[in-house]
């Protein structure tokens, strides 16, 4: 099982994220640390992190639609 975390703000977008995984009964962990989103040179959230892939708010929704309970 992949390890997935979603790294929020609470923005609006972070919000469509979270509900979109929430629907597809995705199990992640959620942090809103800044520095980790600075760490993977992102400066906007939300990002999806799954294992060792960083997704921003666009590839993250694909992601998401095409995931597979």
């Amino acid at each position: 099982m992949a390890k997935i975390t979603l790294f929020t703000t609470g923005c609006p977008r972070c919000s469509v994220l979270k509900k979109k995984m929430d629907m597809k009964n995705i199990v992640y962990d959620v942090t809103n640390d800044t520095n980790v989103a600075r760490n993977a040179g992102f400066t906007t959230a939300p990002l999806l992190f799954v294992d060792d892939t960083v997704m921003d708010f666009e590839d993250a929704v694909k992601w998401v639609n095409a995931y597979a309970n």
